[in-house]
């Protein structure tokens, strides 16, 4: 099953907010209920958020009711902005409306007639591509994996963070398909337990061992060498390498230096931003206060305490070993190494 799909007219999308206790779907005709979606987390992960986005603009092209090229453009524009607003740190969401914005302009020239049909085989398009980026980022990671390797992660980045495959976990999935023998250590990852609920979920149903740690634990294990890599996946790196990522990598890239453990960041290119010379520049989205006052509903501190909940951190290129891209292996110094493999 896709993590995001189009079905007869609507967005399928796999509520990750429900999971690990039951696996529901979310099924709208409706653009609002899309960007509800991504806002809410019920659809998260970089390619996912973006690729739902894709499929938002498809259904915004059908519920317009304008019959002329500029009312149509228009209407997409506003349906642009909605979704737009939902989560500023992630790339892939801007790459995929900007990619089917351009398209629309493109394919309106021609006419109206057909063009919802157009934009949602476009979005699909996006879709399919996606599986087999992440597909390649399985082959080529898999390569930094040797046998008998303990990998510690952060947050989720198997299927259910892109449309299917995943981006860091990908790798290791592939890995223990090629029979080497492997262990993940997946943080918790606080405030929303992505770690603890989806990446725990997808490892079990992929058969690779795995243990869940709390989100401080993870130096302990490398001080006792417990650890043999650290990988992890990214929503926006920019042009020199600086990546952000769910909160707490920056902790885990700081922890490896210390203890010469290597760290890889894997990042399809849609996520490399080279309109950003460093991570300074990355957007860091903040979000709600109830997300750290309340563990699954239930208040687990005082219910007005002042909270700092941010969404993502930023590691300098400096602390990365490597980041793994569908097309090879970008190692230091990454302005030369992202930009040779974006233009190959």
């Amino acid at each position: 099953m896709r993590t995001v799909s189009w079905n007869d007219g609507r967005v399928v999308l796999v509520d990750q907010t429900r999971l690990p206790e039951r696996l529901e779907l979310i099924e709208t005709d409706d653009v609002e209920r899309v960007a509800l979606a991504i806002r809410r987390l019920e659809v998260r992960g970089a390619p996912a958020i973006g690729v739902a986005a894709a499929y938002g603009l498809a259904l915004a092209a059908f519920r317009s009711p304008a019959i002329c090229a500029e009312g149509v453009l228009a209407d997409l524009e506003t349906a642009r902005e909605l979704l737009a607003a939902t989560r500023p740190t992630a790339a892939n969401l801007f790459w995929a409306l900007d990619g089917m914005m351009a398209f629309a302009r493109r394919r309106i020239e021609a006419g109206t007639e057909g063009f919802p049909e157009a934009m949602v085989a476009e979005a699909e398009r996006m879709a399919d591509r996606d599986v087999e980026v992440n597909r390649r980022l399985a082959e080529v990671g898999a390569e930094l994996i040797p046998d008998g390797a303990r990998v510690l992660t952060h947050c989720n980045c198997g299927p259910l963070c892109a449309v299917d495959v995943g981006t860091a976990m990908a790798p290791v999935i592939h890995a223990h398909g090629q029979g080497k023998r492997l262990h993940v250590y997946t943080d918790e990852t606080r405030p929303r337990l992505q770690g603890a609920k989806l990446n725990a979920w997808e490892l079990a149903r992929a058969g690779v061992p795995y243990t869940v740690i709390t989100d401080s634990t993870g130096g302990w294990l490398m001080s006792r060498g417990m650890v043999d890599l650290v990988m992890i996946g990214v929503d926006r790196v920019a042009a020199n390498g600086d990546t952000a990522a769910k909160i707490g990598v920056y902790s885990l890239a700081v922890l490896a230096r210390h203890h010469a453990v290597p760290f890889y960041a894997v990042s399809p290119l849609s996520t490399v931003d080279t309109a950003l010379a460093s991570g300074a520049e990355i957007p860091i989205e903040e979000r709600d206060p109830d997300e750290v006052r309340k563990v699954n509903g239930t208040l687990v501190t005082m219910p007005d305490a002042p909270v700092l909940n941010y969404a993502f951190d930023v590691t300098p290129g400096e602390l990365i070993t490597a980041i793994v891209t569908e097309r090879g292996i970008a190692r230091p110094p990454y302005c030369e190494a992202l930009r040779a493999l974006a233009s190959g």
